[in-house]
């Protein structure tokens, strides 16, 4: 079985057939389940998460109810795992509720596992993009599209958008690195439009500009980003940033070695209140 929240929600069997989770209430339970699969769920909180004070018609016996989208839900389950094993996989015991999947079953986990072998096992920067890559590619959309006014729901997908973004960077950077600037330039430019105050991402921005002969548009978009965080924020660029920009004045031959490689990535920062 395979299952996928990188995007709307979907489960295939084995043979890669999608299977339809029928109702609204069966795919939310699902998607709840999904955001710690192998963990129990409480009845308490499934019940919140189905009905709660979104429902504008909650049911009169909601544990009653929840139970119908079990039923639902295994159902479902079996036509992706004929034979009752697809069922067996929603266990009910001690602290509720639960989903058992496979490891990389899930492709919020595949995504996961491929980065931190990007990030700490891959022996070149060619192999380091080629799994950034390849856990890229396994986005369809927003992470658990549709279903994030759960808050559990809800955090768990910032905290998966959080890392896509991160890895968007780390690839473009390494592309960068290994001469690729003029073919990432656009996908940099549309990041950037997307998360002006993103600073890691706007040195990727300000090395590709640069190394594509570009300076002065560099030079142009460190201003643009200060003039943001200086008004927005109340804040200057990081030292590191400004280093950058200072190499790119001094038309340094190798801005790698001036600015060094990008290995971290700060969340962009919340807009002032």
């Amino acid at each position: 079985m395979r299952v996928g929240v990188l995007g709307p929600l979907t489960v295939r069997a084995a043979d890669g057939e999608p299977v339809n989770v029928t109702g609204a209430k069966a795919r939310t339970l699902l998607v709840r389940l999904l955001v710690a699969p192998g963990r129990p769920v409480s009845e308490d909180r499934l019940v919140d998460a189905l009905w709660g004070l979104r429902d504008a018609a909650p049911p009169v016996h909601p544990y009653g109810s929840l139970q119908g989208q079990v039923s639902r839900l295994r159902a479902a389950l079996d036509r992706a795992e004929p034979g009752g094993a697809g069922r067996a996989r929603l266990v009910h015991g001690e602290g509720g509720y639960r989903l058992r999947l496979e490891p990389g079953e899930l492709d919020a986990e595949r995504f996961t596992g491929l980065l931190a072998r990007a990030r700490s096992g891959a022996p070149t920067t060619e192999r380091r993009v080629e799994l950034l890559g390849a856990a890229l590619e396994l986005w369809s959309g927003e992470a658990y599209a549709g279903h994030t006014g759960d808050p559990a729901v809800r955090a768990a997908a910032g905290r998966l958008e959080e890392e896509r973004l991160a890895a968007q960077e780390e690839l473009l950077d390494l592309r960068v690195h290994l001469g690729e600037q003029h073919a990432v330039l656009g996908e940099l430019d549309e990041l950037v439009a997307a998360h002006p105050l993103r600073e890691r991402l706007r040195a990727v921005q300000l090395r590709a500009l640069y190394r594509a002969g570009r300076q002065a548009d560099a030079l142009a978009a460190y201003e643009e980003l200060r003039g943001r965080l200086a008004g927005d924020l109340g804040l200057d660029p990081d030292p590191a940033l400004t280093a950058l920009r200072q190499a790119i004045l001094r038309q340094a031959p190798d801005v790698e070695r001036t600015f060094g490689p990008l290995t971290d990535s700060s969340p962009e920062p919340a807009p002032a209140a």
